[in-house]
């Protein structure tokens, strides 16, 4: 295949979702139809003792949740296809952020008991924000779920987003029988055997036209009757599908299905692949760059070390935006103004790994990482110099005050410190003219705290002792000339720097903040650093 041809087949979206509605055992599922994995093991291990093959960390597998971005590639009917599994935890907001950077559109979960919840609306303002195209799949119907119409209406007056079911779901709990298709105006009835109902096999599906009389058999008459009467309204009363409004965020596409079941999976999985786009153009200094541009281009996303605790190494993700990756081939690291190769480039699911000849626009990479990347950093051909827009970083909003219990071990805090802190997870602050044997973390939830100290511990042998700080708000101070120990600060006030030596404060209130800039004539706050955006 060409260039033209390889990235045209490509589609990389991410799927996010408030925590338990489903995304990783959706993201399973999708692996299982694509042929990468032979069978799906349950996320929470409830019936047999096997993980999602999308979490790594032990602390996850634990808890049965996500906390990290995983990065999935596989093969579907023609497609190239690069899931990235989102943490659902909100804590996690700010990595699920710098993901949806890295994606061309979105999947939409929603558990169909609960609805709409808090986090859906957070992560579906970061979609909305971006023009990216959003697809909804309401998950769980083999349990008592809403009225269907109720779920739509929610998603619509919740979300401000204009809805198309793609599909209407027949019955729900021990009744959901399958899905009426509303395009091709025919059902498609699942098999419901105990092995295909837990869902580690493909499902068995069967198609039936709208006039068949053995439908009353099939659906039994209630539900037949039912679905006559939903046709007839959705088809009087919902939107009309248009392809624009979908590419361009403003209408979502609905699909209902079950994921642990594998009812409506697959049919999801296929109408999904014809209507998301391949890669799209991105923003720089250069103006946008497109895709089919030779020329290759990519930007860090994400940074994540010791996926491997025997290699102890370091790996620094890229969502390659234009042309072609050559593993022999000379790149410019622009913010470092360093050409160079990438080492060990690679691609990943969860913690196996493969190394790679070559990757296309749409493709997001792995590559070994000696320390000089940050997030945010693009990776070009020698030829051309520009930068991508940067990655906006969240402001922490808990603060906690570490040192390690043993102080012989002050080379592995440092290091684990700083390498954490490198990835995004958390911020590290120090007061000025001290060192490294305290440091501040900050963090935007307080699971990150946790799993901070759980990874100090497993992967640096580093014991931490904590102290919470009492803060809940930061500004960085803008102003270059300032002489900071003049500063007239209440007693509630901390003065610290970054690790890239920039001043700001810690306040425990907004009143704090506005008596500062009272007192101190001139001072310039800002909520983030404009020098060095991560």
């Amino acid at each position: 295949m060409g260039l033209k041809e390889e990235i045209n087949r490509r589609r990389t979206f991410a799927i996010i979702s408030h925590p338990d509605a489903g995304k990783t055992t959706l993201t399973e599922k999708f692996l299982l139809y694509g042929g990468a994995i032979a069978q799906a093991g349950a996320v929470k291990g409830k019936k047999n003792s096997r993980h999602a093959v999308s979490d790594w960390m032990e602390i996850e597998k634990q808890r049965g949740i996500s906390v990290t971005s995983s990065v999935m590639q596989f093969q579907y009917d023609g497609y190239c296809i690069n899931i990235l599994d989102t943490p659902g935890h909100q804590d996690f907001s700010e990595d699920t952020y710098r993901t949806l950077m890295a994606a061309d559109s979105a999947v939409m979960v929603i558990d169909a008991s609960k609805g709409v919840e808090n986090q859906t609306r957070k992560l579906f303002k970061v979609c909305v924000m971006r023009h990216i195209p959003i697809f909804t799949f309401i998950n769980k119907m083999d349990r008592d779920a809403r009225s269907p119409f109720e779920l739509i209406e929610q998603i619509e007056s919740e979300l401000g987003i204009q809805t198309y079911p793609v599909n209407w779901p027949i019955g729900c709990g021990k009744e959901f029988k399958g899905v009426y298709d509303r395009d091709k105006r025919h059902i498609i009835a699942f098999s419901s055997e105990s092995e295909m109902a837990f869902g580690k096999h493909k499902v068995a599906m069967e198609e039936v036209e709208l006039s068949d009389p053995a439908l009353d058999d099939m659906l039994g008459e209630n539900l037949h009757e039912t679905l006559s009467d939903d046709i007839e309204l959705l088809d009087g009363a919902s939107y009309e599908f248009d392809i624009n409004k979908v590419r361009n965020g403003e209408l979502s596409p609905v699909f209902f299905g079950s994921a642990l079941t594998n009812f409506g999976v697959e049919p999801f999985l296929e109408r999904f692949l014809e209507m998301t786009t391949s890669p799209t153009p991105r923003m720089s200094s250069d103006g946008l760059i497109d895709p089919f541009d030779e020329d290759f281009s990519a930007f860090v996303f994400k940074i994540q070390a010791n996926m491997n605790k025997a290699h102890r190494d370091r790996i620094t993700f890229l969502r390659v935006c234009s042309g072609k990756f050559d593993k022999e081939m000379d790149v410019l690291h622009v913010q470092g103004n360093k050409k160079m190769r990438l080492s060990q480039p690679q691609q990943i699911m969860a913690q196996e790994r493969e190394i790679i000849d070559e990757a296309y626009a749409g493709d997001i990479i792995g590559v070994f990482d000696p320390g000089i990347f940050s997030i945010g950093d693009t990776i070009c051909s020698p030829k051309r110099k520009f930068e991508f827009e940067p990655i906006p970083t969240f402001a922490p909003e808990h603060f906690m005050r570490v040192r390690q219990k043993d102080t012989l071990k002050r080379k592995q805090f440092v290091k684990g410190a700083t390498q954490i802190a490198q990835e995004g997870a958390i911020q590290i602050f120090q007061e000025p003219e001290t060192g490294m044997e305290e440091v501040i973390i900050g963090v935007v939830g307080v699971l990150q705290l946790e799993v901070f100290e759980y990874r100090m511990k497993n992967e640096y042998n580093v014991e931490l002792f904590k102290e919470s700080l009492s803060y809940s708000h930061i500004r960085w101070i803008d102003n270059k000339d300032i002489d900071v120990k003049k500063l007239k600060l209440s007693s509630d006030t901390k003065l610290v720097q970054d690790f890239r030596g920039n001043y700001l404060l810690l306040f425990t209130s907004e009143w704090n903040i506005r008596w500062a800039l009272e007192k101190n004539e001139g001072l310039e706050l800002s909520e983030f650093n404009r020098g060095a955006l991560q």
